[in-house]
């Protein structure tokens, strides 16, 4: 089984992929788009999808610290809608608190340049929620 991790920002979206076996995930790519223009992502999804097989989705769910379902989380539902339209697959929410943080840290200390982290820190922060996901599947 194969899944496709998402990490929803305004303007970009952060992907990872897992292995055939839904053990690790890598980093894939970060797709960039007009401001909350969501369907502008489905073609390039869509060659990501055909092209590893995916079988799940498992997009980043942005809760506020306290648990509750701000702005942001609530736009991350409407996205999770036109996938599962769109594309007629599962998708699952992780909790995704503090992964883009994590992936700053990450990178932070591997004395990556303010650059470069800015191109990373989103395809990271995907991988980073992937990667939880898969962890908390197999226990």
């Amino acid at each position: 089984m194969r899944y496709l991790g998402l990490d929803l920002g305004t303007r970009t979206l952060g992907c990872s992929i897992s292995d055939i076996t839904g053990t690790i995930a890598s980093a894939l790519k970060t797709i960039r788009f007009p401001d909350s223009e969501y369907t502008q992502l489905l073609p390039e999804l869509q060659t990501i999808i055909d092209e590893y097989q995916v079988n799940k989705i498992v997009l980043g769910f942005p809760k506020n610290m306290n648990n509750t379902v701000g702005p942001r989380g609530e736009t991350t539902l409407e996205f999770k809608k036109i996938l599962e339209d769109y594309f007629h697959l599962e998708v699952i929410l992780q909790d995704e608190r503090l992964s883009t943080v994590e992936a700053t840290h990450y990178m932070i200390n591997a004395n990556l340049s303010r650059k470069k982290r800015k191109k990373k820190v989103d395809s990271l922060a995907a991988n980073i929620i992937l990667q939880t996901y898969l962890d908390k599947q197999k226990g």
